[in-house]
């Protein structure tokens, strides 16, 4: 069974997830919990159905930026696009998106009014982010977000209007800033074709806690049992 969160900010060892990667149950969506969550592997991942429930899944996809694969003909895109791409420009515009596009075999979102509130919360604080594709009128065609600890940005969510647009955004995440790596979370054969690639839990683990965080959060802690 999953443990079961209360007001106290504390979560269970990640290493103590079930098979599916499912951690713990309940708790609240605060910028401290988030935050605590993200520096040990943790995040939050239900919808409007459930309770909020926490994953530290045992694999995890990620894409290390050197590593990073392009086209040739994305490379051609890339030269002849009249697209734009930015940061931080238009977060809650991202989220919002990200929840409301369309997705093949998806019904449905994840990203929930309250996780939405709480990811602008942790942006406003400088810990979440975001990357934007803009089309030749301006429109808002691609993005994605995602939160950063240290030199990892975990990515949550992307979205498209127009083709290429969110490759665009990856693209520009890997690209313009000094990432160790990207965690994708959930494996995708767009994101395999780009270079991510499985490594274990406990490796993801260690990198984390290598990371220099700006203090936030105080109090918090892990339960080992």
């Amino acid at each position: 069974m999953p443990y079961s969160l209360d007001d106290r900010l504390i979560f269970p060892h990640p290493s103590l997830a079930d098979d599916d990667g499912l951690l713990a149950i309940g708790g609240d969506l605060s910028a401290e919990r988030l935050l605590l969550a993200y520096q040990h592997g943790i995040f939050p991942w239900f919808s409007d159905e459930t309770p909020i429930l926490w994953y530290a899944p045992h694999e995890r996809f990620i894409l290390d930026p050197k590593e990073l694969k392009i086209t040739k003909s994305m490379r051609q895109f890339i030269r002849n696009s009249p697209f734009r791409t930015t940061h931080n420009t238009a977060f809650s515009e991202v989220i919002g998106m990200c929840a409301t596009t369309t997705r093949k075999d998806q019904q449905g979102t994840w990203i929930t009014m309250d996780m939405q509130a709480a990811y602008i919360r942790l942006h406003k604080l400088g810990y979440a982010h975001s990357i934007e594709t803009y089309d030749e009128n301006g429109m808002l065609v691609g993005g994605l977000y995602g939160v950063q600890i240290g030199s990892i940005f975990c990515g949550e969510s992307m979205f498209s209007l127009a083709s290429n647009a969110s490759k665009l955004a990856l693209i520009y995440l890997c690209q313009q800033f000094n990432f160790e790596l990207i965690d994708c979370q959930i494996h995708s054969e767009h994101l395999t074709s780009l270079g991510a690639k499985f490594i274990s839990g406990f490796a993801y683990y260690e990198l984390l806690q290598e990371q220099k965080v700006k203090p936030f959060a105080k109090n918090i802690t892990l339960i080992n049992k």
